[in-house]
């Protein structure tokens, strides 16, 4: 499966995700994630600033799955996918690394960076859209802004 235009400009629209991962012993655990970017075609990465126990999961059990929204917009993805733990020895570690630094400026270390590979894509929409189908970007964005006090 590969990132489409509209996921790639949801990702960069988007300040935060939710990495959500199982134990071995299926024990579920959901993350907020600063710093990711999307990769090559069909991949996502994430870069492990304090993630213990994300990383901890992904080794047990390589199911994974993401999600991002515009929180003004209200929309954004689901991703669901196969993750893999990066070392620093990885051949692609430095090329990611790149990508991921832009982002923190070096503000933020990390030994490690979550690759995930997609599978699956499912959009997400605020109920508003669905309850009220008149409903507009530009309307979602005023409720938003006056739900957070913007």
């Amino acid at each position: 499966m590969h990132l489409t235009p509209l996921i790639k400009a949801s990702i960069d629209k988007s300040v935060l995700c939710w990495l959500a991962t199982s134990s071995k012993d299926n024990i579920p655990n959901v993350s907020p994630k600063e710093i990711f970017q999307y990769y090559q075609s069909d991949k996502i990465i994430i870069a492990n600033i304090a993630s213990p126990q994300t990383v901890k999961n992904i080794k047990a059990n390589k199911k994974v799955c993401i999600s991002f929204i515009d929180i003004l917009v209200q929309k954004g993805f689901q991703i669901k996918g196969t993750a893999e733990i990066i070392e620093d020895t990885h051949p692609e570690f430095a090329e990611m690394e790149k990508v991921l630094l832009e982002m923190t400026g070096g503000n933020f270390p990390f030994k490690t960076i979550t690759e995930i590979t997609i599978e699956k894509v499912k959009p997400i929409l605020a109920p508003r859209y669905l309850l009220y189908p008149e409903t507009t970007e530009a309307d979602q964005v005023k409720s938003a802004k006056k739900t957070y006090g913007l």
